[in-house]
């Protein structure tokens, strides 16, 4: 594993809602592209920093529609909206545990795969991790990746490359690390050499006992939504999070840019796949299809990862066609393992992390 420095500015093409619904031009309707599809609009619910104008853009004007996008920060938020109530939507892009469980409770349509011309692009190496829905019954995968650490090397310049750098007292209130249940425990589950997903209580409570006396004390808070800005500021020095996130946020500040690094720790940790789904009761199927395909052409891809600098971890042949230097390789998310539903466990995690590590906050 190598440390990347965040080099070069680059205009970065992300969807930022200040309401809660973005509807797209009303001119690609008439721009007269597709007479077929005239007048319908296309509901995503997406994760925040996930898709790109221009490929929303292009994708308006090939069918001509519009696209109605609406943003989540995390699957619980995603998963208690549409549970109660709030559809409308035709695809959402939830993790594979996500999945799993909304899959099982029945609120996806199925993936009419004779409809999806670009399948054959998906690298099987990610088909083959996707055990939460073998064969793309109910999803496609959008994004693998993981989150990682982000270091202000002019205020840390030495700094050990593992999970374990939330340890350091010397960094005290300088730090954060995600609202993320999950993603957390399971930093801490793979710092003690146990899988992200373990279901043994001994192990859990260990990795609680890790994050409670040893992260927690130096850590400002946990937080998922403004990590970002908080490391752009420069009030925090170490965060864990997304490259995508912090990029975005730094991308006028060179200096910052040029002593900012991100890494996966060698360790791995918890990774994600991040899947198009069509909701139960979409009224726009075929579009949605559509949408979903043209999402696996190799140049649209391509386009997708440059926007974020990503690696184009689950499009092969997009890899050969990207243009921006990927804030880390593929090859980083080699020892990292994907969350699985742990079913009738979950309760584990939630009394650890909301009865005791989140007590007080």
């Amino acid at each position: 594993m190598i440390d990347l420095p965040i080099a070069g500015v680059v205009e970065r093409v992300r969807r930022v809602l200040s309401t809660a619904i973005l509807t797209a031009a009303a001119a690609a309707i008439f721009c007269g592209c597709s007479k077929k599809d005239t007048d319908k609009e296309l509901y995503i619910y997406n994760w925040t920093y996930y898709t790109p104008d221009s490929v929303i853009d292009k994708f308006e004007k090939e069918y001509g529609v519009s696209i109605v996008y609406d943003e989540f920060a995390s699957n619980e938020d995603m998963y208690a909206k549409i549970k109660a109530g709030g559809s409308g939507y035709d695809i959402v892009f939830p993790s594979g545990d996500y999945v799993s469980i909304m899959s099982s409770q029945g609120m996806f349509e199925k993936i009419d795969r004779s409809k999806l011309s670009n399948l054959g692009n998906i690298d099987p190496i990610v088909l083959g991790k996707a055990t939460y829905d073998p064969g793309m019954e109910y999803s496609v995968p959008y994004y693998w990746g993981a989150a990682g650490i982000v270091v202000n090397t002019a205020n840390v310049p030495v700094y050990e490359k593992s999970w374990n750098i939330f340890g350091r007292s010397d960094l005290k209130n300088r730090m954060t690390m995600l609202d993320d249940m999950r993603e957390v425990m399971g930093d801490a589950l793979v710092t003690l050499g146990y899988s992200v997903n373990s279901v043994d209580p001994a192990e859990i409570n260990a990795a609680r006992d890790l994050i409670n006396n040893t992260w927690k004390p130096n850590l400002v808070k946990f937080d998922a939504e403004a990590f970002g800005k908080g490391y752009a500021n420069g009030d925090f020095w170490v965060v864990q999070g997304y490259a995508e996130v912090v990029f975005e946020e730094i991308a006028d500040n060179q200096e910052l840019i040029d002593s900012t690094v991100f890494f996966i720790p060698e360790a791995g940790g918890p990774a994600y796949i991040d899947s198009m789904c069509i909701l139960k009761g979409s009224k726009n199927i075929d579009l949605a299809h559509k949408f979903i395909d043209f999402i696996h052409r190799p140049e649209i891809y391509a386009e997708f990862c440059d926007a974020f600098r990503f690696p184009a971890t689950v499009n092969i042949p997009a890899r050969d066609i990207l243009k921006e230097k990927p804030l880390y390789r593929v090859e980083e998310l080699a020892n990292t393992e994907l969350k699985d539903d742990v079913g009738e466990y979950l309760g584990l995690y939630n009394d650890a992390w909301f009865d005791s590590i989140r007590v007080g906050e």
